[in-house]
């Protein structure tokens, strides 16, 4: 059965220009990339990587110089393909003498959806800002403005929300609060298309992730399968075995009488049959997982 995709792009380009015309710097260098419809997908790297550009270029915002993106099957500059899209900009920009109400008038207007005050103030209340309707934006806090965009985006059910930095600027409450919202969404089958630095917080979210270095993506699948590419394990044995066998069988000394091998299951199968053969005796063998901060330092060293 064949996976629909929520979001693909294939050989994506985008470079600047420099002064007086020239050609300047590359942002996206042939990005491929597809997210699976009802997915979580994370897209992490570090900063000047182009994960805002490939933003702006998936949703229309720019043209890229070359290549090719489909969203929700269809082109991204259809109003029929963007109006089932939510998004929440980096930098979300409003106009300080309108109301969160007025702000979310103006998108459900633009969307076509026909919302009543009343529906307004529900997503305004999930967001916990039912309170602060009535009020000018231009007195907002960074968070609450970051509340009200968020409400903006949820609004229509969307099947596709592209969040770039949704939490910045909130609290740990409030962070705990817009994930409770995405857990929602996702269930109801939309898929969720997260970019940020924060690496814990996403990682607390996304079930996928693709890993840009440099305007490329480097690396892109599930946590598991990323982390594997650098597994590691901590194996101890008995005292006083061979310790001149364990370190030609590839162990390594480490931290509480233990040893470490790095690679896959089967060079850690290998390298016990060569110890236990030197007369070895494994306590224990215990997977060292990687988390989503390590999955990234890796990919940005192994693509400098």
């Amino acid at each position: 059965m064949q996976t629909v995709l929520a979001i693909e792009a294939e050989g994506l380009e985008k470079r600047y220009r420099g002064r007086l015309g020239r050609a300047g710097p590359w942002a996206l260098r042939g990005v491929d990339l597809a997210v699976p419809a009802g997915a979580a997908f994370g897209l992490i790297g570090p900063n000047g990587a182009g994960k805002t550009t490939f933003v702006k270029a998936l949703l229309g915002v720019l043209h890229p110089s070359a290549g090719r993106i489909r969203l929700l099957g269809g082109d991204p500059l259809d109003p029929r393909v963007r109006a089932r899209v939510g998004y929440l900009p980096e930098r979300l920009e409003l106009v300080r003498a309108w109301t969160p109400l007025e702000v979310l008038g103006s998108v459900a207007r633009f969307k076509r959806l026909g919302l009543t005050r009343a529906q307004l103030c529900t997503r305004l209340e999930e967001v916990g800002m039912a309170r602060e309707a009535d009020r000018a934006v231009g007195g907002f806090s960074k968070g609450m403005r970051q509340r009200v965009g968020l409400a903006a985006a949820l609004l229509g059910d969307p099947e596709l929300l592209v969040l770039d930095e949704p939490t910045d600027g909130l609290d740990p409450l409030g962070r705990v609060e817009v994930r409770g919202l995405l857990a929602r969404a996702l269930a109801r089958g939309a898929t969720l298309l997260l970019n940020s630095h924060l690496l814990a917080e996403t990682e607390r979210v996304c079930g996928r992730f693709g890993v840009l270095v440099a305007g490329r993506v480097v690396r892109q699948g599930p946590l598991e399968a990323l982390a594997a590419a650098g597994a590691s394990w901590r194996v101890r044995f008995a005292a006083g075995g061979p310790a001149g066998a364990l370190a030609a069988a590839g162990f390594t000394p480490g931290e509480a009488g233990a040893h470490r091998l790095a690679g896959d299951a089967t060079a850690l199968n290998a390298a016990l049959d060569a110890a236990r053969a030197a007369g070895a005796l494994v306590v224990e063998v215990a997977a060292e997982g990687q988390d989503l901060e390590a999955v990234l330092a890796a990919a940005v060293e192994a693509h400098p």
